[in-house]
């Protein structure tokens, strides 16, 4: 997992200025398509890996769950989560959620937004999530979708005139380590197949419950580029339920 682009000062102002870090999860457009696919988090414990600014667990704590723990790398994405965070049931951890680790059986529900793209193996994070997740517990996740990362740059390609021609996918079968260009920043993020996210949760004790490539919503068309979304999938959704 990269170690320290959130860290960056520069990367993390660019990064601030995201509607998605501004408005929260109003501003996400993958938003009304997880919010549907969440259980009840009502006297439930529930882990965030890659929590960030700490969205997904102040609403867990908003509506009911008993405690939440978030986890992220980034020393100042939690330092933004725990100003904006009021409940005292949250707590959040430094730590990589490649390493981190809790005993079996902690957790009701485990949910990551955006952050298993920056894993080297996803196997091996479903066998962890398997670990500490309590039996029939919910594991709901976003990624970047496979086609958005199959090529690398995530960027379009372009005609003489700067127009939009089409978005490139290649190599998509071979996983692994991409240079994406993200905020004008060469990140490092890593490639998985469709395959990869569904076997790798079928093989290792779950059962799939949906699979969903979240369009934007309508309210958000109108923003500069969003229809140009509509033309690939950006963003993959996943929720499955420990056997």
């Amino acid at each position: 997992m990269m170690t320290d682009i959130y860290d960056d000062a520069a990367f993390f102002k660019k990064y601030s200025e995201m509607n998605r870090s501004k408005l929260g999860l109003a501003g996400a457009g993958e938003w009304p398509t997880l919010q549907k696919l969440l259980p009840d988090f009502t006297g439930k414990t529930v882990l965030d890996l890659g929590c960030g600014y700490g969205w997904h667990c102040i609403y867990a704590a908003e509506h009911g769950a008993k405690a939440v723990t978030g986890v992220d790398l980034s020393a100042q994405m939690l330092q933004v989560a725990r100003q904006k965070t009021t409940a005292a049931n949250v707590t959040y951890q430094q730590a990589d959620i490649a390493q981190v680790d809790f005993p079996e059986n902690t957790f009701d529900v485990v949910l990551s937004s955006l952050a298993f793209h920056y894993l080297e193996s996803f196997t091996e994070i479903a066998q962890a999530v398997h670990h500490y997740l309590k039996p029939n517990g919910k594991f709901i996740f976003s990624v970047e979708h496979p086609i958005f990362t199959a090529a690398g740059t995530q960027d379009w390609v372009y005609d003489a005139n700067g127009k939009i021609k089409y978005f490139p996918v290649d190599r998509y079968f071979d996983e692994g380590q991409r240079t994406a260009n993200f905020l004008g920043t060469p990140v490092t993020k890593y490639h998985h197949t469709l395959t990869t996210y569904i076997e790798g949760l079928v093989n290792n004790g779950f059962t799939l419950d949906h699979v969903q490539e979240p369009m934007p919503p309508q309210a958000m068309l109108e923003l500069p580029g969003m229809r140009d979304e509509l033309r690939r999938p950006m963003m993959l959704i996943i929720a499955a339920t420990k056997r």
